[in-house]
C-alpha cells in the first residue's frame, strides 16, 4: 500500500512538473515580446515612439473584446483532450508562428507605410494567439485540486518554470542577439535584424515543444463545464458580482506595470547608460537567483502568517530592493551592488507573482460562492487582460519618456537627458507603482481570514454534492 501511495505521489508531482514546463515556452514568447519588442522597433526598424503610443491602446481595446470571449470559449470547450489542453496546443502553435513573423521583416523597406501595417497586424495577432494559450493554461490551476496548500504548490511549480522561461530570455537574449546577428566582437556589438529574427524563431520552436509536453503529461480532474454563450452583459455581471476580482485587477495591474517597466527599459539602460548591453545578462542572472529564492517565501511564511501578510511583505521587499538599486545604479554606478540589490527586489517579485496566481484561483471560488456559477476561464481571462493593461501602462511611460527626452534609435551615443530619463524609468518609477499597489491591496482586498474559510467550505460542500449526484 505504501509503495502504491508513493508511486501515486510521484505520478501526481510528475504531472505538476509537466504542467509547469508549459510555462517555460509561454514565457519565452511573453518575455521576448514585452522585454525586447520595443528595442527592436526603435533601434532596428527605426520606428518612432509615437507609433507604439498609438498602436498599444488600440490593441488593448481589441483585447478587452477578445480576451473575455476567449475565456468563455474555453469555459464551454469539451473535447477528447479535455477543456484546457486543446487550446494550449492550438494557441501555443499559432503564437509561435506569429512571434517569429513579428521579429522578422519580410523585406519591406524601412519607413514604408506597409511596414507599419505589417507590425500592427502582427502585434495584435500576437496578443490574440497568446490569449488562446495563456487563459487555458493558468485556468487549469483550480481544476487540479481544491486544497489551498496544494494550489500553492502547483502555482509555485508553475511560477518556477515561468521564471525559467523569463530567465532564459533575460539572461541569454543580449548574447543571443549579438551571436546570431552581425556583430560578435566587443567593438562591433550592436543589435541587428538578423539576430532578432533568428532568436525569435528558436524561441518559437521551443514554445511548441514545451506546449506538447505540457498537454501530454497533465490531466484535468476537477473540471466544471459552462455551456453559457458569451455576452458582454454576462461578462459585466461576472465583474459586478465579484468585487474582489476588480480589486485584484487594479492592484495587480499597477504592481505588474512597475516590474514590466524595468524589464522593458533594462536593455536601454545597459546599452545606452552603462554602455554594454551584455551587462543586462549578469543583472538578469542575479535576478534569477532572487526569483528562485522568492519561491520559498510562501512555503516558509505560510506556517505562521496569512497570505495577506505574506503578500504585503513581498511588496515591501520589492520597494526596499528598488531603493537600493537607485543608489547603487544611476547614482554610484556600482554594478555588483546593483546586482545584489536586484536579488532583494526579485525575491519580492517572484513571491508576488505566485501569490497573485493563488489569489486568482481563490477569486474563482469566491465568484462561485457569490453567484453559484463557476467561471474559471472567464475569470482567468482577466489575468491576461490585466497583464496587457500593465504592459500598456509600461508602454505609455516608456515611449513617452523616450519621445520627450529626444531618444534616437539610430544614434551611437544618447544625450544626457535621454540617459537620465531611461534611468528614472528603470529604477525610480517602478517602486512608486508598487507602493500604490500596496496601498490598494491593503485597503480593498478582503478575501482572507473568515471570509476565505467560508468560501472554501462552500465550494468543497458543493463539489461533494455534485459528486454524489453524479
Amino acid at each position: 500500500m505504501a509503495t502504491k501511495t508513493n508511486e501515486s505521489q510521484i505520478s501526481k508531482y510528475g504531472r505538476y512538473v509537466g504542467y509547469g514546463i508549459g510555462a517555460v515556452g509561454l514565457d519565452l514568447s511573453y518575455g521576448l515580446f514585452y522585454g525586447y519588442l520595443s528595442k527592436y522597433l526603435t533601434d532596428v526598424l527605426l520606428m518612432p515612439a509615437a507609433f507604439l503610443l498609438i498602436l498599444t491602446p488600440i490593441a488593448r481595446i481589441w483585447d478587452g473584446i477578445n480576451d473575455p470571449i476567449m475565456g468563455t470559449i474555453v469555459d464551454s470547450t469539451k473535447m477528447k483532450m479535455g477543456k484546457y489542453r486543446p487550446w494550449i496546443m492550438i494557441g501555443a502553435s499559432l503564437n509561435a508562428v506569429v512571434l517569429a513573423l513579428l521579429f522578422t521583416n519580410p523585406g519591406i523597406p524601412l519607413g514604408s507605410v506597409w511596414l507599419y501595417v505589417y507590425v500592427a497586424f502582427m502585434y495584435i495577432a500576437w496578443g490574440m494567439t497568446n490569449t488562446m494559450a495563456d487563459i487555458p493554461y493558468w485556468s487549469m490551476v483550480p481544476s487540479f485540486t481544491n486544497d489551498p496548500k496544494e494550489r500553492n504548490t502547483i502555482s509555485t511549480i508553475a511560477r518556477t518554470f515561468s521564471g525559467i522561461g523569463q530567465g532564459i530570455i533575460t539572461i541569454f537574449t543580449p548574447y543571443a542577439l549579438l551571436l546570431l546577428g552581425s556583430g560578435i566582437t566587443k567593438e562591433e556589438r550592436k543589435l541587428s535584424a538578423q539576430g532578432f529574427s533568428r532568436w525569435a524563431i528558436i524561441c518559437a520552436v521551443l514554445l511548441i515543444v514545451f506546449a506538447v509536453i505540457c498537454a501530454s503529461v497533465t490531466k484535468e480532474r476537477h473540471v466544471v463545464y459552462n455551456k453559457d454563450k458569451f455576452s458582454f452583459k454576462k461578462l459585466f455581471n461576472v465583474l459586478k458580482s465579484n468585487d474582489q476580482l476588480i480589486v485584484f485587477m487594479l492592484f495587480a495591474m499597477i504592481s505588474n506595470a512597475g516590474w514590466y517597466l524595468t524589464s522593458g527599459v533594462g536593455i536601454y539602460y545597459f546599452e545606452n547608460v552603462e554602455g554594454d548591453v551584455t551587462k543586462q545578462s549578469m543583472f538578469a542572472t542575479f535576478g534569477a537567483v532572487g526569483s528562485f529564492l522568492g519561491l520559498f517565501v510562501i512555503p516558509i511564511m505560510q506556517k505562521k502568517y496569512t497570505r495577506r501578510t505574506i503578500y504585503q511583505f513581498c511588496l515591501v521587499m520589492v520597494i526596499v530592493g528598488y531603493a537600493a538599486m537607485i543608489i547603487c545604479g544611476p547614482i554610484l554606478h556600482q554594478m555588483l551592488l546593483l546586482y545584489i540589490a536586484y536579488i532583494i527586489a526579485s525575491i519580492g517579485i517572484a513571491s508576488m507573482f505566485v501569490n497573485q496566481t493563488v489569489m486568482l484561483a481563490d477569486i474563482v471560488d469566491y465568484g462561485e460562492y457569490k453567484t453559484g456559477k463557476r467561471q474559471e476561464s472567464t475569470t482567468f481571462s482577466m489575468k491576461g487582460f490585466l497583464q496587457k493593461m500593465a504592459y500598456t501602462i509600461q508602454t505609455i511611460i516608456l515611449f513617452s519618456g523616450l519621445g520627450l527626452s529626444g531618444y534616437d534609435g539610430a544614434a551611437t551615443v544618447q544625450t544626457d537627458a535621454a540617459k537620465t530619463t531611461i534611468s528614472v524609468m528603470t529604477f525610480v518609477i517602478p517602486p512608486i507603482l508598487v507602493l500604490i499597489s500596496f496601498l490598494v491591496f491593503s485597503k480593498k482586498y478582503k478575501l482572507y481570514g473568515e471570509l476565505s474559510e467560508k468560501v472554501q467550505s462552500f465550494v468543497a460542500a458543493r463539489e461533494a454534492k455534485m459528486e454524489e449526484d453524479a
